[in-house]
């Protein structure tokens, strides 16, 4: 009689699905997109957005950023026209980020990395980019693992503080304006000290800094940000050539 051998970790029937492996890889994030996503309905709620108008903006904008500036701007009554341009300009950088990762997804067909796209934030760029160095080719039902739970995480924690929001009148007090830049300046450093690249890595930080302060002088800090990053990418994507 066959004697049964309980199967270990280690074999490949314990193995994840890639989309379920994107699911694992994003629960480093849920917590700190819950705390975010709070802040956003918050403050959303109290420049007098609907629970339904909050929903609809994490569903169809998803940008913590641009629904962060975005409330503010309803707040303070600017006009439709001014909100689209600064939260188009504000997004650019959008752009820049599915461009770094098009090479690994050039084997899908244009309509799923269009999906793919769309749904990519800078939490998840973080997350991907680390992953897609190591292993040179991405998985579609992975990526899409990740961004799928990252935004059904943020439009959770959204609802949540737009419902709780009504009773928190300046959100400032609590910091919750600054939990978006403050999660993000986590994954860099996390992306930063797994990649041991001190010398490209500072370059590139220094260009940008040195960018954003002098171009802030001339243009609005939007447009001064966008060309910091073009031009530091540059200058890291030379370091890395001549090495």
């Amino acid at each position: 009689m066959e004697k049964l051998v309980p199967q270990s970790r280690s074999n490949p029937a314990w193995r994840l699905g890639p989309f379920a492996e994107g699911v694992k890889d994003c629960l480093p994030t849920v917590l700190g997109y819950l705390s975010i996503g709070f802040a956003a309905g918050v403050i959303g709620r109290t420049s007098g957005l609907s629970i339904l108008e909050i929903v609809c903006m994490s569903l169809f904008v998803y940008a913590g950023s641009a629904q962060f500036i975005m409330s503010g701007m309803i707040m303070a009554g600017s006009s439709g026209i001014a909100v689209v341009l600064t939260v188009f300009l504000v997004n650019l950088r959008h752009l820049l980020m599915s461009a770094s990762l098009a090479p690994y997804f050039r084997h899908l067909p244009m309509w799923k990395n269009a999906i793919l796209g769309a749904q990519l934030t800078d939490e998840t760029f973080g997350v991907a980019v680390t992953r897609l160095e190591q292993e040179g080719k991405g998985s579609g039902r992975w990526m899409l693992g990740l961004n799928m739970t990252a935004q059904a995480n943020w439009v959770l924690a959204t609802v949540i503080g737009a419902l709780f929001g009504q009773w928190i009148e300046n959100p400032q007090e609590f910091g919750l304006d600054f939990a978006l830049p403050g999660m993000f300046i986590g994954l860099l450093a996390l992306q930063l000290l797994s990649r041991r690249k001190w010398r490209v890595d500072l370059l590139v930080l220094t260009v940008a800094v040195l960018c954003t302060l002098v171009g802030s002088l001339w243009f609005s800090p939007s447009v001064s940000v966008l060309a910091a990053v073009v031009i530091a990418a540059t200058a890291g994507l030379l370091a890395e050539v001549r090495r």
